[in-house]
């Protein structure tokens, strides 16, 4: 295309004019030539729901990391002591020599994601140009809303900011003191909020982006497809290690929730029945129980009555997170939200800076608690990413960014405010969480809600409800999880084959029994050990995530019109001014070959790593015609309006 100007030798005809034949003919010719008929700023996008693509499975992603995660869960359960041991020692070096990259990834992926949302990259659309949102704003951020609901408040919303009120950061604060109020749930808050789901956005923005904008299936390898060249397919060595990360990430991040969610639910049996059992054989039963629901779930296509189910265990969890404001300390709890976000804000950069390198006290608190997180929101990273890309589609990347930091990071931080508040009310006032007031004196993570819950007016008629939230909880995860897994390993299927997904769950569990078979009594030690290391490699993956998106954005068709328009007006209102002074306006017409005014002077429309996304192709990879004004496919083929599957060459 060309720079719109005034000629300075020709003058400009008062009122528009119809171009003569010449120039359309000109103009056909130049379309023509252009690589697939349509210059690149002009594509609308591409996207995966209208390529030709053959979906299967990927056989050895599912045998090799099949083969790996049953041959882990087969050594846990027969060895869980020496599991324990390598896990450690592994532990142990991950946190001295990488815990640094888990630190700067959480840090990192806030400011890449903001940057991208205020820059001129924010109103590129998860969609075609002119495509509008699927869901509204309201049901959009409902979506988001209850994406920040789960296992973890329940387990984690007391226990957690009460841990850090007794036994705060080395260098923080006094424990037990006034400041350590705000400053716990503060902590609290860091781990849970803007930096957690910043891990989570950075995935579901490079899967909408390549699947709905560039056409190509959502897989992680897809995402990072640019940096490796034509060379990156779905059935390449790298692209199946990618992918086979991504799944045991996921196996173990949902694992460690399925395990802590059954832990919780088998002390809330034990508290609500009177009856015990040594250990964690409980938890361990109900794991099976509850994998059973989950099975069945997966292959009687109940698909619609578990997000029913989904949808009021959020309204439950709301209506638990009000129960505790309302029947607990309502006005302390007003009352401390204000000092819990300006010591948020106040805090955040010493404790996101904190070090391995700060001594031995920080050294175990880092690992037990911020290292950990930030690892385990890794693991959690494809399973959520992938959900917020569906719901996404059609939003502007700023409308994406903004809604996926603060939508559900202000849920859940506003639901740990209100459950930890009141256990630490409860503390200061009564005593009666910790009885010695130290951190050594209270009851087991999983016990804590249940005795916070005890001393509420009403709560035992609350917790029956709470084991069935939990145990909804537990299969809408599992589910949602497997499902994910099955379509990573089926080349990205939107509806993989139930059996696979069986399998996924199967292996899900099973890597929950031997988390908890290796912690033993604190279960939470086998949960964090495992977490840490898997998430590891994932880590680097997520940083190439971020450089091939922001690669693929620089040459958006958004991008490389924006780049025409800043070049034909800057160089149009110079040359303007050199040639008329005040008195000139702006028109288009076409320049000399190799003009320096030229609106694409310097830029190669034609070169490969521009065009190439959007070229068509049956399910086999051969190029086919297609016409980007009427969205149809040219040839006989069958699916020529729409999508029929990518085969394994889809990139």
């Amino acid at each position: 295309m060309v720079c719109p100007w005034t000629h300075p030798r020709r003058p400009v005809p008062p009122g528009p004019t119809r171009p003569g034949p010449r120039p359309r003919l000109r103009r056909f010719v130049r379309e023509f030539s252009y690589p697939h008929g349509i210059h690149p700023a002009l594509v609308p996008g591409v996207s995966v729901e209208d390529r030709r693509v053959r979906y299967g499975v990927d056989r050895v992603i599912l045998a090799v990391v099949g083969l790996l995660v049953v041959g882990f869960v087969v050594w846990g359960v027969l060895q869980p002591d020496a599991v324990l041991a390598v896990s450690s020692a592994a532990l142990d070096w991950v946190m001295v020599h990488a815990g640094w990259l888990f630190a700067l990834l959480a840090i990192g992926m806030v400011v890449f994601l903001l940057a991208l949302a205020f820059s001129r990259y924010g109103e590129i659309p998860l969609g075609l140009d002119g495509e509008k949102p699927e869901y509204s704003t309201a049901s959009w951020s409902a979506m988001l809303f209850a994406a920040g609901i789960g296992i973890g408040i329940i387990f984690f919303g007391p226990y957690e900011p009460l841990t850090y009120y007794l036994a705060p950061r080395p260098g923080a604060y006094e424990a037990a003191s006034e400041e350590a109020v705000t400053g716990a749930l503060a902590q609290a808050a860091l781990h849970w909020g803007v930096n957690a789901w910043a891990i989570y956005a950075i995935v579901g923005l490079s899967v909408g982006y390549v699947s709905y904008r560039r056409g190509r299936v959502p897989l992680m390898s897809s995402i990072i497809a640019p940096l490796f060249g034509d060379s990156q397919r779905s059935d390449s060595v790298g692209a199946r290690l990618i992918d086979g990360l991504a799944i045991i990430a996921t196996l173990f991040g949902t694992a460690a929730s399925l395990g802590i969610g059954a832990l919780q639910i088998g002390r809330g049996v034990e508290i609500v029945s009177g009856w015990s059992a040594p250990g964690n054989t409980v938890a361990l039963g109900i794991i099976v129980v509850l994998t059973i629901g989950t099975i069945f779930s997966a292959v009687s296509g109940v698909a619609r009555g578990i997000r029913w189910l989904s949808n009021i265990n959020m309204l439950l969890a709301l209506g638990l997170a009000l129960f505790f404001f309302v029947v607990g300390p309502t006005a302390f709890l007003l009352n401390i939200v204000p000092g819990v976000l300006m010591d948020y804000v106040s805090s955040a950069p010493d404790a996101l800076g904190a070090s391995m390198a700060e001594g031995e006290d920080m050294q175990e608190f880092l690992s037990s608690w911020t290292i950990f997180y930030w690892a385990w929101w890794v693991s959690w990273a494809p399973f959520v990413g992938v959900f917020m890309a569906k719901i996404s589609k059609g939003r502007t990347i700023r409308q994406y960014v903004l809604g996926a930091l603060f939508i559900p990071a202000a849920v859940i931080v506003g639901a740990f405010t209100i459950i930890g508040g009141t256990t630490i009310w409860l503390q200061r006032t009564q005593g009666s969480v910790a009885p010695d007031g130290t951190a050594a004196s209270l009851p087991a993570p999983a016990e804590i809600f249940w005795v916070v819950l005890d001393q509420l007016p009403g709560g035992g008629l609350v917790a029956p409800v709470v084991i069935v939230m939990l145990a909804v909880f537990f299969i809408t995860t599992a589910d949602s999880a497997s499902i994910v897994n099955s379509q990573l390993s089926q080349r990205g299927a939107p509806a993989p084959r139930r059996t696979i997904t069986v399998f996924w769950a199967l292996c899900m569990a099973g890597i929950a029994v031997v988390m908890l078979l290796t912690g033993g009594d604190t279960a939470l030690t086998g949960l964090q050990n495992l977490i840490t290391i898997t998430a590891l490699p994932f880590t680097v993956v997520l940083v190439l995530m971020a450089v091939a998106l922001q690669r693929e954005l620089a040459n958006d068709p958004f991008a490389i019109r924006d780049r025409y328009q800043r070049a034909a007006v800057e160089k149009a209102t110079v040359r303007g001014l050199v040639e008329y002074g005040d008195d000139f306006a702006f028109t288009v017409e076409r320049t000399p070959p190799g003009s320096w005014y030229a609106a694409g002077e310097g830029f190669d429309s034609t070169a490969a790593e521009i065009t190439d996304w959007y070229r068509r192709t049956d399910e086999d990879g051969n190029p086919v015609e297609y016409d980007y004004v009427l969205g149809e496919y040219l040839d006989d083929g069958d699916g020529a309006d729409g999508p029929a599957g990518a085969g394994p060459s889809a990139r």
